[in-house]
């Protein structure tokens, strides 16, 4: 018996939601402080939901609203964006071969790619008789829900009360923070993660603190593909 579109759609929605619900904890009260922050200075209440649909960018909308606060350039403002989010050519270089078919979907799905999205989809695989394609747009689609919607109650939040924003950009930080240790704990064997921090901290002696993003991921995309076929050997054995 043939299964219905509608209904292919509502199972891989069932199967997606529950591994966003940390993710909706976390986005929505990251948007709250988003929403709150680009309030504080001085924007509408609509600009917040407009960048987290068209921008989505997550710490990079923190940085811009400082940016967008001091008028600097659009140029600027790119080039900024470029090294802040420079890990996601990476990220979309690891999911070749999932987003294989993905037809329609697949522009959304690359704009759609978050720390936190390829964090689920890397590690998470749907349930025998749910729609893979399907599954892994729901926690796409899903995710940035909960950005748009804490952004939009923040900044509305922030246009009726006023708030001393200090501090309140590091809640990004926290929530990565919080995703390395829940990825240490789960993760079979820590080479991945041993190597990122060992490339992240030399970089950051030899590059500053302004210029040590891209030359560490480079660093850690260099050794991986190095150690890869040694790593996959040892930790994806039967």
């Amino acid at each position: 018996m043939a299964v219905s579109p509608g209904n292919i759609r509502k199972k891989a929605l069932k199967a997606a939601f529950p591994y966003t619900i940390p993710v909706l904890t976390g986005f929505f009260v990251l948007g709250l402080a988003f929403g709150i922050l680009i309030s504080s200075k001085g924007y509408g209440f609509f600009w917040p939901t407009l960048v987290s649909i068209v921008v989505y960018a997550g710490s990079m909308q923190f940085v811009a609203v400082g940016m967008m606060a001091g008028g600097l350039e659009p140029l600027s403002i790119i080039l900024m964006t470029l090294m802040v989010n420079a890990r996601h050519l990476f990220y979309g270089l690891s999911m070749l071969e999932k987003y294989r078919g993905t037809g329609w979907m697949k522009p959304y799905l690359i704009f759609g790619l978050c720390d936190e999205t390829y964090s689920i989809l890397c590690t998470t695989e749907p349930a025998e008789g749910v729609d893979k394609n399907w599954f892994r747009f729901f926690v796409t689609l899903l995710n940035q829900i909960y950005w748009v919607v804490g952004s939009t109650v923040g900044g509305f939040i922030g246009m009726v009360i006023p708030f001393n924003t200090t501090g309140i950009d590091f809640a990004l930080t926290a929530l990565f923070i919080v995703i390395f240790l829940t990825q240490w704990q789960n993760v079979k064997g820590r080479p991945s993660a041993l190597i990122g921090i060992f490339c992240a901290f030399l970089c950051r002696l030899i590059f500053g603190p302004d210029g040590f993003l891209i030359p560490a991921m480079l660093c850690i995309l260099l050794t991986m593909t190095v150690l890869r076929q040694p790593l996959e050997k040892r930790y994806n054995r039967p």
